[in-house]
């Protein structure tokens, strides 16, 4: 298992993370297999998108701010950070993408984004390559 850094430096953002994982896949040896990228945390996610045009990532986080307000009467955690929780519920803690010829096998636009939703942070990310 890979153990990955991820600085992020906004309250909410989406950081492509797809090279630290096809670095962590290379480092492992495995040719072919399945790729596990884990978040750790309860106000982030990870999500697999388009990166060709950056507006996709921003109307991605609009979206997830009106269905999801960061402030609302009806939250009642303490914390103050209720939204976030919901958004990284939302979208979710891993995804798992093949491994062929020791390549991720994405499609031609897609990346791995860690989707941060209570920064700025420093997050951790695991990563685990089975062949």
């Amino acid at each position: 298992m890979t153990d990955l850094t991820v600085r992020t430096g906004q309250h909410a953002e989406f950081v492509d993370i797809t090279a630290q994982v096809q670095r962590a896949v290379t480092e492992s040896g495995v040719k072919q297999g399945v790729c596990c990228v884990f978040v750790p945390h309860t106000t982030c996610g990870i999500t697999i998108n388009e990166n060709a045009d950056p507006d996709v990532t921003a109307d991605i986080i609009a979206a997830l701010e009106r269905a999801v307000p960061w402030v609302a009467p009806q939250y009642r955690h303490n914390e103050g950070n209720s939204a976030a929780h919901v958004k990284a519920s939302l979208m979710g803690n891993s995804v798992q993408v093949l491994v062929r010829d020791g390549q991720l096998r994405l499609g031609t636009w897609q990346v791995i984004y860690l989707c941060e939703f209570d920064g700025p942070r420093t997050r951790k990310v695991w990563v685990l390559v089975n062949g």
